[in-house]
């Protein structure tokens, strides 16, 4: 299955039960980073509008462009109060955004699906001189003993499963081939969740890699979870320990 279509069967989960983003990352976009009223912002892999909504009373415009129909409607659902956001058929590598028309260019939680020399050249083009390009992920806390055993439920039963964010690493450096000069400001902050039952399996069922209801290995999977949930959840909760990584820079 391609990126553009991956995600088509797990909308409802993933707007239901994905994690928003914290507060104190949309005061550093805005304080430090220099987001303002006045800017014009593409969000690139927009999905359901999770970061697009959060964003959208700050800045003057945001092109919300997003490759797959399911998720893009689901989008254009959940902003359709907002009349400074429009939703468009786009990919990365080709946005549809005229040359040198936005301020921003923000991926959260998509940048690993891109096509990385494609896209950088398209962002390229769309950018502003010296606008800035900001990528950001969710990303649990990979050394927590509780997500060291999600993991290996995972690698055990999904066979797609490639590690957490597609396996990409959250190191700088990781991005040296793609911010201009290797160079990006990279910024940390906590985003821990409380989550019942059901939201624990719902946000793991909205996975890339998680198995679908008429799928054999499905029952399996979702066994696997009850059981994690009954071992490290306290009173009917389990903390889901959770960081947000910020990369920032020009291109």
């Amino acid at each position: 299955m391609n990126s553009k279509e991956r995600f088509s069967s797990k909308v409802l989960n993933y707007g239901k039960y994905r994690p928003t983003y914290p507060k104190e990352l949309v005061n550093y976009l805005l304080r430090e980073v220099g987001i303002s009223t006045n800017a014009v912002i593409a969000e690139i892999g927009a999905g359901t509008g999770i970061f697009t909504k959060l964003l959208a009373d700050k800045v003057k415009k945001i092109w919300a462009v997003e490759p797959n129909h399911n998720m893009r409607s689901a989008c254009k659902d959940y902003c359709k109060e907002l009349n400074n956001i429009a939703v468009l058929d786009g990919s990365a590598e080709k946005t549809g955004l005229l040359n040198h028309s936005v301020d921003y260019i923000i991926t959260a939680q998509a940048f690993h699906w891109f096509d990385r020399n494609k896209a950088k050249l398209e962002f390229q083009r769309i950018l502003q001189p010296n606008g800035k390009v900001i990528l950001i992920w969710n990303r649990r806390a990979e050394e927590e003993p509780f997500i060291i055993e999600n993991a290996d439920l995972c690698k055990r039963v999904c066979p797609e499963f490639k590690g957490f964010a597609g396996g990409i690493s959250y190191k700088p450096e990781a991005f040296h081939d793609f911010f201009r000069d290797g160079l990006c400001e990279y910024r940390v902050f906590e985003n821990n969740r409380q989550l019942g039952l059901e939201a624990y399996i719902g946000a793991s069922l909205s996975a890339s890699y998680a198995p679908g209801e008429n799928d054999s290995n499905y029952k399996e999977f979702i066994d696997g979870l009850q059981k994690l949930f009954a071992k490290y959840s306290r009173n009917g909760k389990i903390l889901f320990p959770n960081r947000t990584h910020s990369y920032v820079g020009n291109i």
